[in-house]
């Protein structure tokens, strides 16, 4: 396994801590971008080229709605302590089974894997890092963990709504979901909510802000995000988040 350097810029101690008890207590944390930003002490210029690489998603091909509306790449990683290597692990499709995803899962899905300079970015493995840290304050142990990483770009079409989450209301079958929310240009909706596991809300919120940030608890939680649609109909329109997905193995 390859094994990533250890120049990284992630979160801040206080805001790790303020993500670790409100996961204890709520199950789902959600910490605004500019907030999380300062703290952290990240730079625009990080955050400007970090964003630059959802340009080069490629086009998810496996939609079993038919939809051409949603562009990504994946890849997945180990981390067994915060101040440990993180490892790169092989490239290989990815699966979850129908249970999980009644849309696109029980089969194999095969992505773009993420660009290199994706994955040296300081702010990239830092962020991984420091998430792991949390979780593990969380749970009140040490990892490790198996990490699942997916950049997500969704256009909304001039004659129809993009979807974010086409499952609908659902899990990932993992331990802790992250979305990091980058930029959203000409589009409204594509609200983030998360309910309990009986479907009661308990967060809903439209991520606008670069960094915004929303974790929860798989296992305890359900979530979902609203359609986007075009504001300027003859305009591009799309919405870029990352999704990060924790299981501990």
């Amino acid at each position: 396994m390859e094994t990533l350097s250890p120049e990284r810029v992630g979160l801040s101690a206080t805001v790790g801590l303020r993500i670790a008890h409100e996961l204890q207590a709520n199950r789902y944390c959600y910490v605004p971008g500019a907030a999380l930003q300062q703290a952290s002490g990240i730079s625009d210029s990080l955050v400007r080229a970090f964003a630059g690489y959802w340009d080069r998603l490629a086009q998810d091909r496996h939609m079993q709605d038919g939809g051409a509306y949603r562009f990504r790449r994946y890849g997945q990683f180990e981390l067994h302590h915060p101040e440990g290597p993180l490892h790169v692990l092989p490239h290989a499709p990815y699966e979850q089974p129908l249970y999980i995803n009644h849309l696109n899962g029980g089969v194999p899905r095969h992505f773009e894997p993420l660009e290199p300079g994706f994955v040296g970015l300081p702010l990239f493995e830092g962020l991984l890092r420091s998430l792991g840290q949390v979780f593990d304050i969380t749970q009140s142990r040490g990892g490790p963990w198996n990490i699942r990483v997916h950049p997500y770009r969704i256009y909304a079409e001039h004659d129809a709504p993009g979807k974010p989450t086409p499952e609908g209301l659902h899990r990932d079958g993992v331990d802790f979901i992250v979305t990091l929310f980058i930029r959203r240009q000409n589009v409204f909706g594509g609200r983030s909510e998360v309910t309990d596991t009986t479907g009661e809300l308990m967060f809903a919120h439209t991520l606008d802000t670069p960094l915004d940030l929303l974790v929860a608890d798989d296992a305890a939680t359900l979530h979902q995000v609203t359609p986007i649609e075009r504001v300027i109909a003859n305009q591009i329109a799309y919405r870029d988040v990352l999704v990060i997905a924790y299981t501990r193995i």
